[in-house]
């Protein structure tokens, strides 16, 4: 495994360029996906956002500073592609983003990539119900398992309005499976 550090240097010299960046893509790509995916909830639109933050990543490396770690970086790169790519086929399609985040959750029975139960169909339709903030913090918590400040580097937000974005998300989504 790389240093960062040294990831970074090769990254924005450009005789280095490209054998860095394939290091980054091998490195984070399976991270990146399912933070990605457990917002677009579809596999093919992950994979085209995924892109889409590679691609970005790869525009944008000469404006890293260095002020967070890298992975941070560009997990808020992936997210914002993410959120504006809902935005985007929401507006397109002429609802609000949460009706066509319903849409994509009652369309998860058709994904042939969806390897989940019945309960995991209706957790999904529990976290779809969230406030975005609340939705981030649930997934980046409970799926990809990252610590407070990992997620704080990432949505620029204090360590303690996490673990109440968290705290407050659980107990909606505890409601809503009881209901259900």
């Amino acid at each position: 495994m790389i240093e960062e550090e040294t990831l970074v240097l090769d990254l924005k010299i450009k005789s280095k360029q490209a054998q860095a960046f394939e290091v980054l893509v091998n490195t984070y790509k399976e991270r990146l996906y399912w933070q990605i995916r457990s917002i677009v909830l579809n596999h093919d639109d992950a994979d085209d956002v995924l892109q889409n933050t590679f691609i970005k990543v790869y525009k944008n490396i000469d404006g890293f500073k260095g002020d967070s770690k890298l992975f941070s970086w560009m997990y808020r790169i992936a997210t914002n592609e993410a959120l504006n790519f809902i935005k985007q086929r929401a507006k397109i399609q002429g609802v609000s983003d949460t009706d066509y985040q319903d849409r994509l959750v009652e369309n998860l029975e058709a994904d042939v990539y969806f390897e989940g139960d019945e309960i995991q169909l209706q957790l999904q339709k529990a976290i779809a119900t969230l406030p975005e903030k609340q939705k981030l913090v649930f997934n980046m918590k409970y799926f990809q398992e990252l610590k407070y400040e990992e997620i704080s580097e990432i949505l620029n937000t204090s360590v303690g309005g996490l673990k109440a974005s968290y705290h407050l998300a659980v107990k909606k989504l505890e409601q809503y499976l009881k209901e259900d």
